[in-house]
C-alpha cells in the first residue's frame, strides 16, 4: 500500500512537470508543490540541496574576478592537457600530480582544478623557465607564449587564484557533505550554510569588500530558495549542536520549529511534545546525565535519541523523524542511473524481477565498496574541518 501511495505521488508530481523543472531555478517547482501539499497537508517538500549549492557555486563564479580568474586557467589546463609532450613534462616537474580535479559537479570540478593550479605554482612557473621548455617547439608558438606569460608575467592571476580558492572552498565542504550517502545531513545544513560563512570571512581576512560579494549570493540563494523550516528544526534537534556555546535559539528557529511541530503532528501530540521541550532545553532527565553529553558526538543524532529520549517519547518520535530525513536525492539519482546502465536498447526485454535484481546488486555492490573506501579514509563525512579540500 505504501508502495502504491508513494506512486500515485509520483505520478502526479510528474503531471507538474516537476521532474523538469527542478533543475531550473525551482519557482514553478514551489508553485508545484504546494498544490499537492494542499491534498496532504503533513507533507513537507524541500529543494534539493546539493543542486541548489552548485548552483551557488555558479553564480559566484560569474563574478568578475572569480570569471577572469577562471577563464584564464581554463586555458592553462586546455594547453597543457591538449599536447601530450607539455603534459608530460608537467608531470615530470610535479610528481605525477594532476590539474584536473574532477567532482560530482562542473563548478566544483573548476575551483578544484585552481586549488590544484595553486598547489603546483611552483612547478609550473618552473616548467615554463626551463631549459626544456626553452628548447622545444612550442616556447615559440603564439599560443603557447600567451599560456606562459599568464603563469609566469602575470601578476593578478595568482593571488586571485589564492583568493577565489578561499572564498569558495567551505561551500564546497558543505556540497560534498549534503551530497553524502553515510549520514543525513538534515540536522546539519542549517549550520553548515553559518559555519562556513564564517571561514569564508575568515579566510578573507575579515575584509568586507572581499566577503560580502559572496555572502551576499549565499543569503540570497539561503533564504529565497534553500532553507526551509525542516532544516532549522534540524539544527534544534541535533544534540550536537544543541550542547555547543555557539547555539543560539532565536525567532527563527522558534518559529520553525513549531512551524514543523504543527504540520507533522495533531494537537494532543503537539500539547505532550511542547511539555517535553522543557527537558530538552533545560537538561533535565536523561539528558542531562554525563553519559548523554559526553555521547553527543560519538552517537548519531539519531542513536542518541532513541538511547536517551525514552522519557519524552512524542518528541523522541519526532526528532527522529526530522533528523533521519535526506537533504539529496542523489541516492535516487544513482539508482536510476543504474536501471539505465543496465535496461538498454539491447536489454529492454528483461524481466521486472530480474532487472530489479541485478540493479540491486550492482547498486549496493558500489555501495559497499565506497563504505569500505570511507571507513579507509577515517574522517565523518559530516565534519567541514575533517574532510581534505583535495580530496576527491
Amino acid at each position: 500500500m505504501l508502495a502504491l501511495h508513494l506512486n500515485k505521488i509520483i505520478d502526479e508530481v510528474r503531471e507538474e512537470n516537476v521532474v523538469q523543472i527542478i533543475t531550473d531555478n525551482g519557482s514553478n517547482f514551489i508553485n508545484a508543490g504546494k498544490r499537492i501539499m494542499e491534498t496532504r497537508p503533513h507533507i513537507y517538500w524541500t529543494p534539493y540541496a546539493a543542486h541548489c549549492i552548485n548552483l551557488l557555486l555558479e553564480d559566484i563564479g560569474k563574478l568578475k574576478m572569480h570569471q577572469d580568474t577562471l577563464i584564464k586557467a581554463k586555458k592553462v589546463v586546455r594547453f597543457i592537457y591538449g599536447h601530450t609532450w607539455v603534459l608530460d613534462l608537467m608531470r615530470s616537474f610535479t610528481n605525477n600530480r594532476e590539474l584536473i580535479r574532477p567532482d560530482v559537479t562542473r563548478f566544483t570540478t573548476a575551483y578544484l582544478t585552481l586549488q590544484s593550479i595553486q598547489k603546483q605554482k611552483q612547478a609550473l612557473r618552473s616548467m615554463f623557465s626551463s631549459e626544456a621548455w626553452n628548447k622545444s617547439v612550442w616556447a615559440k608558438k603564439h599560443e603557447e607564449v600567451k599560456t606562459r606569460a599568464i603563469v609566469l608575467f602575470d601578476q593578478k592571476i595568482w593571488p586571485y587564484i589564492a583568493y577565489c580558492v578561499k572564498s569558495v572552498a567551505p561551500l564546497v565542504g558543505v556540497l560534498r557533505e549534503v551530497d553524502s550517502e553515510e549520514k543525513s545531513c538534515m540536522g546539519y545544513l542549517y549550520d553548515l550554510i553559518h559555519r562556513a560563512k564564517e571561514k569564508i570571512t575568515l579566510n578573507c581576512g575579515y575584509t568586507e569588500n572581499k566577503y560580502a560579494p559572496i555572502w551576499k549570493r549565499i543569503d540570497d540563494k539561503w533564504t529565497r530558495q534553500l532553507c526551509r523550516p525542516l532544516h532549522v528544526a534540524g539544527y534544534y534537534l541535533n544534540p550536537q549542536l544543541q550542547f555547543e556555546e555557539r547555539f543560539s535559539i532565536n525567532f527563527e528557529v522558534k518559529q520553525s520549529l513549531y512551524q514543523c511541530i504543527e504540520r507533522m503532528l495533531d494537537y494532543e501530540e503537539r500539547f505532550k511534545m511542547d511539555v517535553q521541550l522543557d527537558s530538552y532545553d533545560q537538561f533535565k532527565g536523561d539528558f542531562g546525565c554525563q553519559i548523554a553529553v559526553d555521547s553527543r558526538k560519538v552517537r548519531s543524532p539519531t542513536d542518541w535519541w532513541i538511547r536517551f529520549g525514552g522519557q519524552t517519547p512524542e518528541l523522541t518520535k519526532f526528532a527522529i523523524r526530522v533528523l533521519s530525513l535526506t537533504c539529496s536525492s542523489s541516492g535516487c539519482e544513482r539508482n536510476w542511473s543504474t536501471f539505465e546502465l543496465i535496461h538498454t536498447k539491447k536489454r529492454n526485454r528483461l524481466e521486472h524481477h530480474r532487472l530489479n535484481a541485478l540493479v540491486y546488486v550492482r547498486y549496493n555492490t558500489r555501495l559497499r565498496e565506497r563504505s569500505i573506501k570511507r571507513k579507509l579514509q577515517k574522517f565523518d563525512p559530516v565534519l567541514v574541518d575533517e574532510v581534505d579540500s583535495d580530496d576527491e
